[in-house]
């Protein structure tokens, strides 16, 4: 097992607190502190739906990286991850962008980190966006963008990533009901809101 370390950016007041990422098989990501806290400070708001969530995180951080080419920013897409669909629960709301980036943005002005806000907002923004992002080809958006929509469509899209990638990210994170309740809140949206249904998506 490899040992990753990612450090964060902090203010100069601030005890900087390493971010500390495990690697099995120098292919998968297996934990990141980063991702840990964050869930864990919402743990009251996910509840049954934690290990689904963070599941997902993971998912979608593994394939993102590997889409991206490479995990030299993947603190921000840790962070992205984190919060790209957390407004569901905070919230209670399936029109769940808006609140996933508040928290997002009140996260990273806390931590300093000001300066990644415009990248990880435009990664939650458009990570249900249909077409491809016209964000920076350097930037994770596409990247983020892509990740999510092999995950939600488990693996259907591959977007050029090995099917066999894709099948041991979901071995090692599985979607423990993390798909079945997308479904549930999907229907629940159209009973309540039939003329916008998923407000997530854009084209």
């Amino acid at each position: 097992m490899n040992l990753a370390r990612v450090s964060d950016k902090r203010k100069a007041n601030t005890p900087a607190k390493p971010s500390v990422n495990h690697v099995a098989d120098d292919s998968l990501l297996t934990s990141a502190s980063t991702i840990d806290e964050i869930l864990g400070d919402h743990a009251s708001d996910l509840r049954h739906d934690f290990t689904a969530y963070r599941n997902h995180v993971y998912r979608v951080v593994n394939l993102c990286t590997v889409i991206a080419g490479h995990r030299g920013e993947l603190e921000k897409v840790a962070v992205a991850a984190a919060f790209h669909d957390l407004g569901i629960w905070t919230n209670k709301t399936f029109d769940y962008i808006p609140p996933s980036l508040a928290l997002a943005r009140e996260y990273l002005t806390a931590r300093g980190q000001a300066d990644w806000i415009a990248e990880i907002e435009r990664m939650i923004a458009d990570h249900h966006k249909i077409t491809p992002s016209t964000a920076s080809p350097s930037s994770l958006v596409e990247p983020f963008r892509r990740a999510d929509w092999i995950d939600v469509t488990r693996g259907l899209r591959t977007f050029g990533v090995p099917r066999p990638f894709i099948k041991s990210v979901f071995a090692m994170w599985p979607s423990a009901g993390f798909h079945w309740r997308l479904v549930k809140l999907a229907i629940e949206r159209l009973r309540t809101h039939p003329l916008t249904p998923l407000p997530m998506v854009k084209l």
